[in-house]
């Protein structure tokens, strides 16, 4: 019986593997991945912008070793992973005369490339989409109770990477229906849902904190054509280079004529149209629509295995693409060789000359999620990042962090400074001042609730303010203000006002620990125009104020 895997295959697949290892190992980390580290300090079910496959793949990796290699490591193998198991979904019986075009196929792909190395959610999401289109396949041709709770097992993997994989799940569904009167495919969700109850638990224990923020809490813009629907064009450009006219050709001349290929197309189609709709509310990133690349690499090789013209142009195009793309991959290594400063270039130098100035003291990263742990990542100090009103939640908002610098000698930066020292310049050429701080105080995790009610500016009315403190200790009120932040249509705060609260229980001068405490408010009246909505920020010891409340809608 022939190997399912030619020596060929194994030889190119290897050298691939060598080639992301030793990337790897010497590209510094960019600043998602320093972020996805932090995540992995403490271990959860959830995080806040994420399910947690990202930061499990990083505590493993870091078993086995240490700094970047270790926090790429699991990456690296998963990406191997995808493309052999994409081999094994592809049931051709010329496919074997074909290796090395499946490999420039596959490899010129940009950010297929790209997470061959890099740990990011969109690497687990590629690797168990390619394996839930084989079992998917597997199950259609054989269907039983086995299949059934591997396909829900793999169904659940796929949803702790990434929230955007049940657009996978979906449109898969789509593409047979019938699935709802097999009672193996209702097997099949009901395991996923039940492997995926701890993530479903996480997020209730966090008030869906991860839910609000990307339904209702992030910000946008007004939309433009050239920076959304255009953008969204230009990207799927970029998602394939210079091999992209015969990638959509493929697409294109594809007829379905089973129920699997059906499902490719389905998930192919459904994720653009998704997403081109998507384009006239918000810009749309590049790696939201990477997973197309996965049925895209199946329907694309069957296509140039039939037809010669695409093979010699896929072939060609392909290894232009694979040079550019292994020379910027040097670049990341080097930054001479790079076209522009990119993020994986200087971290150990910043770090290092911050480091080399205050010692190993605390710092307090002021609106920056990304400068936090990078620079507790090569420095091996407590890092927090101390989140205000004009910036966004995130990780730094619901763990522990704070607990670390709390009443420590701390280093802050912040980019509000211009008159303090310089903390670091960066290779970029961006400078950041910092200042020192002793006995560091900061009360980020006090709730501000509003109750729901319909809210107008010219109202006189005093409004009901729930200041709940989450934290062991008494606050004493004489540390707080209070302000209400304006934000427009687009929930961008656009105006701060100071406002004075009052409280109704009596003369309170303390925030009981673990109690809410109710106050009065009016809504001061803003300096801007016409706002769309407005939150409450507590500022705590002359911080500026934080994200405390959420965005409430004014008539």
């Amino acid at each position: 019986m022939p190997s399912k895997f030619p020596k060929i295959f194994l030889y190119l697949l290897g050298a691939i593997l060598a080639i992301n290892l030793l990337q790897a190992h010497f590209t510094e980390l960019i600043f998602d991945e320093a972020y996805y580290w932090h995540y992995a300090q403490d271990m959860a079910f959830g995080y806040f912008d994420h399910p947690p496959m990202v930061a499990w793949m990083i505590r493993a990796g870091c078993l086995f070793f240490e700094g970047e290699l270790g926090v790429r490591f699991i990456s690296c193998l998963f990406s191997v992973a995808t493309l052999a198991t994409l081999w094994l979904t592809i049931d051709h019986p010329k496919k074997n005369d074909f290796i090395p075009h499946f490999f420039i196929l596959a490899f010129s792909m940009t950010l297929l490339n790209a997470y061959g190395f890099f740990t990011l959610p969109d690497t687990p999401l590629l690797f168990f989409t390619a394996l839930f289109l084989l079992v998917y396949k597997r199950f259609t041709e054989k269907p039983s109770a086995l299949a059934g709770i591997f396909l829900g097992l793999v169904m659940a993997a796929l949803m702790y990477s990434k929230y955007h994989a049940v657009l996978v799940i979906v449109f898969v569904l789509l593409s047979n229906l019938k699935l709802l009167t097999n009672k193996y495919a209702w097997l099949a969700v009901a395991v996923s849902l039940l492997a995926y109850l701890p993530h479903f638990l996480w997020l209730y224990q966090n008030n869906f904190i991860s839910i609000k923020y990307h339904l209702f809490e992030r910000p946008n813009d007004a939309y433009r054509f050239d920076k959304y629907t255009l953008g969204f064009l230009v990207n799927l450009v970029a998602l394939f280079g210079l091999t992209f006219p015969w990638v959509y050709r493929a697409l294109f001349k594809t007829r379905p004529k089973d129920t699997f290929t059906r499902a490719l197309v389905f998930l192919t189609y459904g994720v653009l149209l998704f997403f081109f709709v998507s384009s006239f509310n918000r810009r749309v990133q590049t790696q939201w629509i990477i997973v197309v690349s996965i049925p895209l690499v199946i329907l694309v090789f069957y296509h140039l295995i039939k037809d010669v013209k695409t093979r010699k142009w896929i072939f060609r195009m392909g290894l232009i693409n694979i040079a550019v793309l292994l020379y910027l991959r040097l670049g990341l290594v080097i930054p001479a060789l790079f076209p522009v400063h990119y993020e994986s270039h200087g971290n150990k130098l910043w770090t290092g000359e911050l480091k080399s100035k205050i010692g190993d003291i605390p710092v307090v990263f002021e609106n920056t999620y990304r400068l936090a742990p990078m620079y507790a990542f090569y420095r091996d100090v407590p890092t927090y990042s101390l989140n205000n009103i004009n910036y966004r939640q995130n990780q730094y908002s619901i763990d522990e962090s704070e607990r670390t610098v709390q009443h420590r000698n701390v280093y802050y930066v912040s980019p509000f400074m211009t008159n303090e020292e310089v903390a670091f310049t960066n290779l970029k050429g961006d400078i950041y001042y910092g200042k020192y701080i002793e006995n560091f105080e900061s009360f980020r995790k006090l709730r501000a609730y509003v109750k729901p009610k319909t809210f107008t500016l010219s109202s006189e009315e005093e409004h009901l303010l729930q200041v709940y403190n989450p934290y062991d200790t008494d606050i004493d009120l004489s540390k707080l203000k209070f302000a209400v932040g304006y934000l427009n249509d687009y929930k961008r705060i656009k105006d701060i006002i100071p406002m004075s609260v009052r409280p109704i229980d009596g003369k309170i001068v303390v925030l009981k620990s673990n109690d809410t405490t109710n106050f009065t408010f009016k809504l001061p009246k803003p300096k801007m125009k016409d706002p769309g909505y407005f939150r409450i920020g507590i500022s705590e010891n002359g911080l500026r104020y934080g994200l405390n409340g959420n965005s409430i809608k004014l008539e």
